[in-house]
């Protein structure tokens, strides 16, 4: 049932599609688009007991890292595209519902919310996070699987009787899925993706160079200069950390073929899973994605010659989203725009009462 009050503070409330990541958190709001877009990080005061511990959300977070002092942490809430700290989660939804409402008379706001979720989570785990957008303020929280929502957001046929595989490389999880009319056919969700990536990289520089980095510095690594495939012209840049002999600070130069073959086995996880998919995709399906191809979103489609180190290895069309960062949040939000056109992908759209 309707709960009156909920419906008339919603005539106030904006409609709102979030791609909750585990490196990045996306809000679009219906009819203005993409308004928030910030790292899914929160610095917490750990010398607290009282629950409104919480530092900065976001961008200042982000800020923080490995600059605090010993009572305040920079974490992630989520991990793995799941949460791992409710309480935060919380407030960092309640935090940035406000901030698109603008916190004018915030307490007033329940806006419909849509929320992107990785495909292989738990009944659980959606509950989980269904209930920290409803304890946020929202009114109505709908959960749409990523892969289901960023082929929304690249403009594929989801809702047609055509086959569209779409590869979501996010930075906790990399989420592999077979679409026709409007349900998933076949999917995957590995635990690989962009953070793997950069731990790759600390990890190769502490065994080749003895040298202690961050994990800014080995994403800034990858992004510059990672790559799945040769490059025209190979690149260098210079890693800056601490010498683990020594103890003092030490910069050094690495290739973009180092960095390769860092990044050679997370890579090659990625290729199997969508190879493993494919091999459990039917027939009729096999032919429509040999036809129109497999599009490449999240983050991670971006690492230089992954597309064409697809390519090689499945022998079909491999082409990147033309929004591949911001796929999952606009498809949650054309969700929103037409709720009756693309009711069926959604896992669950329900109300407060139904799910308390």
């Amino acid at each position: 049932m309707i709960n009156p009050f909920d419906w008339l503070l919603g005539l106030f409330s904006l409609d709102i599609g979030i791609d909750l990541g585990t490196a990045n958190t996306l809000v679009h709001v219906k009819n203005r688009g993409i308004v928030i877009n910030e790292p899914s990080v929160v610095a917490i005061d750990i010398s607290s007991r009282r629950r409104n511990r919480v530092k900065a959300i976001g961008n200042d977070a982000k800020e923080m890292v490995g600059r605090t002092p010993a009572h305040i942490v920079a974490i992630r809430p989520l991990q793995d595209g799941v949460i791992s700290d409710f309480d935060v989660t919380e407030q960092m939804i309640h935090h940035f519902i406000g901030k698109v409402h603008g916190n004018r008379a915030f307490g007033a706001a329940r806006p419909r919310v849509v929320i992107g979720i990785p495909s292989g989570v738990t009944e659980v785990e959606k509950r989980a996070v269904r209930d920290a957008a409803i304890s946020a303020g929202a009114r109505e929280a709908g959960l749409v699987e990523e892969p289901m929502a960023a082929a929304i957001g690249a403009g594929l046929p989801v809702t047609e009787s055509v086959g569209s595989m779409i590869v979501d490389i996010g930075g906790g999880t990399t989420e592999v899925a077979v679409i026709s009319l409007g349900g998933i056919v076949v999917s995957r969700s590995i635990r690989v993706a962009g953070d793997e990536m950069n731990e790759d990289i600390v990890n190769y520089a502490r065994q080749k160079y003895n040298l202690l980095i961050g994990l800014r510095m080995a994403e800034r690594t990858k992004i510059e200069i990672g790559s799945a495939y040769p490059m025209e012209r190979e690149r260098t840049m210079i890693l800056r950390g601490r010498n683990l002999v020594t103890g003092l600070p030490e910069a050094v130069e690495v290739s973009s073929v180092e960095v390769r073959e860092a990044l050679a086995g997370s890579v090659q996880v990625i290729i199997d899973s969508v190879k493993a998919t494919l091999d459990e995709t039917p027939p009729e399906l096999v032919a429509d994605l040999m036809e129109y191809g497999i599009v490449l979103a999240g983050g991670g489609a971006l690492l230089h010659g992954l597309a064409q180190r697809l390519q090689d290895e499945t022998r079909m069309h491999v082409y990147v989203a033309d929004n591949p960062l911001t796929a999952v949040v606009m498809g949650a939000g054309m969700i929103l725009e037409k709720p009756e056109f693309y009711k069926e992908t959604l896992t669950s759209m329900q109300r407060k009462s139904t799910i308390r």
